[in-house]
């Protein structure tokens, strides 16, 4: 089953013709599933030191809080120790599992589920539960922050011990002594959803976001103020946004600034996420600078970062922030007196999270030659120009070795199947400097479909890409109608047509890169996991686009999704699909008659958001049909996978199963295959 090394040409004095699909590539599984670590927050500490959170998939997903080296030449530090692993399940897909004040760290352990107090100044630090032990996972927390004033923790609560699939959402305080532990307090309850709890300077006033069902946080939400009393009790609620039924808007991530001044993000008026304040004295909101561009994410996890205060020696608030627009990110410091931005220049095209101390930014980043990397940027004195840029975090640092195989994207716009109504991609060309294909030749496509499916791809180097196209597939991943990132007029366009909307896009786009030349339209192929891998089953059932697709912990069966899923999600499916008729017809399971082609799966056995039995219910109406599928179940998986091994082996054989039975030629890689049903003899 192993992959081993792919030999290459040691000399490029010959170019090699070759089909497409047959070359070889150092780019392995092994090198894709090594390489494949993830940041999960930054944060520093009262002195600067940075502290990152990253999962490894060498250590089955394990994710462990790192401190930057002390020294130039020096490691970074692990802080948790080897029995703990950093990790929530609030909302099932986490985040904010940790922060910082001080010396102090409070993080969610993985395996119960408790919060803990350790001490980053000393190695020998012991760790000190500060939550009540519950005899298992089953209350959850998330997206915390310190409370000097009371001494406490306050923080976003999931409680899952009256029922798993219904669990009870809070802001709750936990205190922070080391006498006895006590149950965490509720300050804020009674509805569905709970998010960015953020106090003030003085801690007198916190803030937060809170929605309900059936409404997702980037459909509808609010944004509210508690007063604080002297007991620690919210006292007095203002509805910042998201309360007048006349404005329909999604406000994220509120922050105080140094001074006590709220700011927020929200998507009124415009569609689009831009950055607003609050002026508490006539209790009115005004934009900072408004731009038909995306200043922030739709709420999947906990912890984001979008923007941040930065130090300035003038009255007036400076913001380091970050926005997309026309598929790239910018970063930028907003005036908030003068109402502009200065853009910085930094090699990244994509930014995510944003951490600031005295002069530098942490900048959570990457571009279509740097893999997801934190770099550190230092400003001038006028904080308005980059005068270092440094990466202190690879997600793979030895990448750079193979850059003269990386294929860049091209970002397309093609047109839908809406006249007038255009949607994005990008296209990945086969590239590999040892090797080219005959000139009739056009080569086999591989489409992804993102997951969320409000969620958007981005043109980045990931090494799972430059698998395909350094032997020679070409590959596109496509940013369908509904996709965030192009504002909420784009997002809403699957709302009630999900299943339609993005299969007709991935279908136009695969069509449009064959008219154009770039692929080979008997050699389409179609990718895409959990809300992707729907998109991937309801392509190959409802259209004959595609000559075959692998499935990802995909959705097979709408009803069965909706009744089966965590909280979360549980409403989504309400406004994406319809009513009772659309969820029939629009489950592929319903018509596994009209599958023509072969279908490969992979799902993990603990997945709660996409259960097992979706996946085993669609293999096993198309192995009864006769058609060619392969059911891969792991283990100890859940919703994605994070096992180095299983990464390897997931892309090892699909890339198999295609050149099996749709790819007309012989791969490099020395892979054992597995049994294909209704393929391989018995």
């Amino acid at each position: 089953m192993a992959s081993s090394q792919a030999e290459v040409p040691l000399s490029q004095d010959k170019i090699i013709t070759a089909p497409y699909g047959s070359w070889k590539s150092p780019i392995t599984a092994d090198v894709v599933s090594g390489t494949s670590k993830r940041l999960e927050g930054t944060d520093v500490d009262s002195q600067g030191h940075l502290f990152w959170l990253e999962s490894r998939p060498s250590e089955s997903g394990r994710a462990v809080l790192v401190k930057e080296a002390e020294k130039p030449g020096d490691e970074p530090i692990d802080i948790t120790p080897k029995e703990f692993a950093v990790r929530t399940l609030t909302q099932e897909y986490g985040g904010g599992a940790f922060r910082i004040s001080g010396d102090i760290v409070i993080f969610s352990n993985y395996k119960d589920q408790r919060l803990f107090k350790q001490s980053i100044s000393s190695k020998d630090s012991c760790l000190v539960p500060i939550t009540p032990d519950y005899g298992g996972p089953v209350v959850s927390y998330a997206d915390g922050i310190f409370d000097s004033r009371f001494d406490r923790y306050i923080t976003v609560m999931e409680d899952r011990r009256e029922s798993s699939i219904n669990a009870t959402t809070t802001i709750a305080a936990v205190p922070l002594d080391d006498g006895n532990i006590q149950e965490p307090k509720v300050l804020v309850s009674g509805n569905d959803f709970y998010a960015f709890p953020r106090l003030d300077p003085k801690g007198e006033r916190m803030a937060w976001i809170e929605w309900s069902h059936p409404n997702m946080p980037w459909d509808k939400a609010e944004l509210w103020i508690g007063y604080i009393s002297d007991n620690g009790d919210v006292y007095k609620r203002v509805c910042i946004a998201g309360c007048d039924p006349k404005i329909v808007e999604s406000p994220t991530e509120p922050k105080w600034s140094p001074t006590g001044q709220l700011f927020f993000i929200t998507d009124r008026k415009n569609g689009f996420w831009n950055l607003h304040k609050w002026v508490e004295s006539n209790n009115e909101v005004l934009p900072l600078y408004s731009l038909s561009a995306e200043f922030a994410r739709p709420l999947w996890i906990f912890g984001m970062n979008s923007y941040e205060f930065i130090k300035s020696d003038v009255e007036k608030t400076l913001i380091a922030c970050s926005y997309r627009q026309d598929g790239r990110s910018y970063l930028g410091i907003l005036d908030d007196v003068q109402g502009s931005i200065s853009l910085l220049d930094i090699p990244f095209t994509d930014i995510d999270n944003i951490t600031s101390w005295n002069d530098y930014l942490y900048v959570e980043g990457a571009s279509a030659v740097h893999p997801s990397s934190l770099a550190k940027v230092t400003l001038d004195g006028h904080r308005v120009n980059v005068v270092d840029f440094k990466i202190v975090w690879s997600s793979s640092l030895d990448s750079l070795k193979y850059e003269s195989y990386f294929s860049l994207p091209e970002l397309i716009e093609f047109p839908t199947e809406i006249p007038g109504q255009n949607a994005y991609a990008y296209y990945y060309p086969p590239s590999n400097p040892f090797y080219q294909a005959s000139q009739v030749e056009k080569p086999p496509l591989l489409l992804e479909s993102h997951g969320g499916p409000t969620s958007e791809t981005r043109g980045i180097l990931h090494l799972s890409i430059q698998y395909w196209t350094s032997r020679g597939w070409a590959f596109v991943d496509v940013n369908y109608g509904g996709s965030t990132g192009y504002g909420r007029e784009f997002r809403e366009r699957l709302l009630g047509r999900w299943g339609i909307v993005d299969v007709d896009d991935c279908c136009s786009c695969a069509r449009f890169l064959v008219e154009h030349g770039k692929a080979d339209m008997e050699r389409l192929c179609i990718t895409g996991g959990s809300a992707g891998g729907y998109t991937t089953l309801a392509a190959l059932a409802f259209r004959d686009t595609f000559k075959a697709g692998a499935s990802l912990y995909g959705v097979a069966d709408l009803s069965l999704l909706r009744a089966e899923t965590h909280k979360f999600e549980s409403h989504y499916l309400d406004n994406l699909v319809g009513n009772e008729k659309d969820y029939f017809e629009r489950s592929p399971i319903n018509f596994v008659d009209k599958f023509s082609c072969p279908i490969i799966l992979f799902q993990g056995l603990e997945d709660k958001v996409v259960p097992p039995d979706q996946a085993r219910k669609i293999y096993q109406a198309l192995k009864e049909k006769g058609l060619p599928v392969a059911l891969v179940e792991y283990e100890g998986e859940q919703h994605g996978f994070r096992k180095a091994e299983n990464i390897k082996f997931t892309l090892e054989q699909e890339m198999l199963f295609f050149a099996r039975l749709v790819g007309r030629f012989n791969v490099a890689d020395s892979v054992t295959p597995i049994k294909i049903d209704n393929f391989d003899e018995h």
